[in-house]
């Protein structure tokens, strides 16, 4: 059956089998978002008559990104929608024929007839922390099948998971009281970087995001203010040509607002506790104020620094504030994007208090003050260190662009077929592949942290409460260690199992899996979540699976010969 497309991102869905499977969000994920060699390879085991054995590949990667300790899991949910559409149509198959260095019509049919009817996926629930070596997704299926998902999966994962993980390590230097604000849009590595930011930075612990697309998409709280060109498009007062607003009961209507707000910013000139900081403040900022209250009365956020933050910014929206306070509007508060942050956001708050006590309105010193201006993990962790007053942070470039990273480095290995186990070897340890069917388990301790993910073979009995089990690492002899979990979770769970129709694991809203992402961060160790030296977080197999992957080494490794 061919496949309808979609112009727009995330509005198809697709009947199958009776029932209504969303597609991808974004529209050119299809079997063709692929490297040419999967289909070489496809098609080398279609024509050595091998396409249809069973394999077993692992998707994980090899080392935290960012100087941690820790990586948030996300974009299963992508990874299954892709499944539960998968199909090549006449056209696209037609491409795959013209593009091989030769192509038989029978392999074409082949393709014609593909689907992931026999695939089975296992995986790690989404937003969760993970870890190195330790598989995300367990991809079973026929080799040629599999082969043609590794390149959609891990493009759909690498990116999710490097920007989530960004997204949290934010988080954990902000706080929580903080307010986290994605506005990479205009930053980000095209449309689909930045659809995927919006929502993986919110998977990853940001509480909205500037793109009204993702909004849509996702459900995620949108904010947003204006910008500088908006104040310096206005030259005075006198362009406000609608002056009237209505209070917030709706009882009473201010006719001139302009003049209340003139009136506002007299009373802050002649307070002997206010007027210091400045004499005369731009009109033309304050005729932009004033025309952005009088569209959004009951949302009232400036930007303050397009002149002079303390003597024109700051003043000026205290009195459109104070005005909009009288008639029963509340402003929600300021943004700072440029200049000394700690400094502007102390001074603007003792100026706000100055203000609740000077002229008597009560959380006046309360409002809100986000900060922008190209801020990262380092500059966040900065303000804290000198002490400032930012409640919400605005961080754009350096999060989506995951700029102190640019790639997690997850990779796609065979790790077993028709039953065999396969091992990939290298001269660089860590890049040597853990072989066979597994399963892993997270074992936690007495104070409910977790101390150790474990992979065993698939046959193996699991891990007990209670019962004392060796875990070693993977390939270095000296390092064991006894643990007895005071709790067992197994970590791989089946997403989808394709002859049964349904995947087995419901995909959850983007909301929960933010909270679980949430909540596990907290039950970390402290040690392993620090930005500096943090405590590696350990991986280890049980006893029998090290005896079983050190002799299977021995067996494929070539012997060399001395002369």
């Amino acid at each position: 059956m061919e496949k309808t497309k979609e112009n727009v991102f995330g509005d198809g869905k697709k009947q199958k089998a009776g029932r209504v499977v969303e597609k991808p969000t974004n529209p050119m994920v299809t079997p063709l978002l692929n490297d040419l060699y999967q289909f070489t390879m496809a098609y080398a085991y279609w024509k050595a008559g091998k396409q249809s054995e069973r394999s077993v590949f692992d998707l994980y990667f090899r080392k935290n990104p960012f100087g941690g300790e820790y990586t948030i899991f996300a974009g299963l949910e992508e990874c299954i929608k892709f499944l539960a559409n998968f199909t090549l149509t006449d056209q696209e198959i037609d491409f795959v024929r013209h593009s091989l260095p030769c192509c038989e019509e029978a392999f074409c049919d082949y393709l014609r007839g593909l689907d992931c009817s026999d695939i089975e996926v296992y995986a790690i629930s989404e937003g969760s922390v993970v870890f190195p070596k330790v598989p995300l997704l367990r991809i079973e299926g026929p080799v040629a099948v599999v082969q043609l998902l590794e390149t959609p999966f891990l493009n759909l994962i690498n990116y999710a998971s490097l920007v989530a993980t960004n997204a949290a390590r934010h988080r954990f230097v902000a706080g929580k009281s903080k307010l986290l604000l994605e506005f990479g849009a205009r930053r980000a590595q095209g449309p689909d970087g930045a659809i995927s930011a919006s929502k993986y930075c919110y998977l990853g612990g940001f509480d909205a995001t500037s793109n009204v697309a993702a909004g849509r998409l996702f459900g995620i709280p949108l904010r947003g203010t204006h910008s500088h060109a908006f104040v310096s498009s206005f030259m005075s007062l006198d362009e406000i040509v609608d002056k009237a607003l209505r209070s917030s009961d709706g009882k009473t209507t201010c006719e001139d607002f302009v003049s209340l707000v003139q009136t506002c910013l007299s009373k802050i000139q002649k307070s002997s506790a206010l007027s210091g900081i400045f004499s005369e403040t731009n009109k033309s900022e304050l005729a932009a104020f004033t025309s952005y209250a009088l569209a959004f009365p009951s949302a009232f956020l400036a930007l303050v620094d397009t002149y002079d933050v303390m003597k024109s910014g700051i003043p000026n929206f205290c009195a459109v504030a104070l005005a909009l306070n009288e008639l029963g509007y509340k402003a929600v508060g300021i943004r700072l994007d440029s200049g000394d942050l700690a400094y502007l956001s102390t001074e603007a708050r003792k100026f706000f208090c100055g203000v609740e006590r000077e002229l008597n309105v009560s959380d006046f010193g309360k409002m809100i003050i986000t900060a922008s201006n190209d801020l990262n993990e380092e500059t966040v962790d900065a303000l804290n260190k000198q002490g400032h007053e930012v409640d919400a942070f605005g961080i754009g470039t350096n999060l989506v662009t995951c700029y102190s990273q640019a790639a997690l480095g997850c990779v796609f290995k065979l790790v077993e077929i028709n039953k065999q186990p396969r091992i990939k070897l290298s001269e660089d340890v860590t890049k040597v592949s853990i072989p066979c069917k597994k399963r892993t388990y997270r074992l936690f301790g007495k104070e409910g942290y977790p101390l150790v993910d474990i992979m065993t073979g698939e046959n193996e009995p699991p891990p007990k409460v209670g019962e004392r089990l060796l875990c070693r690492h993977p390939f270095n002899e000296s390092k064991r260690a006894y643990v007895v979990p005071q709790r067992v979770e197994e970590l791989l769970k089946c997403y989808w199992r394709g002859n049964a129709g349904e995947a087995r694991e419901e995909l959850e809203p983007l909301k929960e899996i933010r909270s679980r992402c949430i909540k596990q961060l907290e039950n970390m160790r402290p040690d392993h979540m620090r930005r500096l030296n943090p405590t590696p977080y350990k991986v280890s197999v049980s006893a029998e699976l090290y005896d079983f992957i050190h002799n299977l080494w021995l067996n494929e490794a070539p012997v060399g010969e001395l002369h």
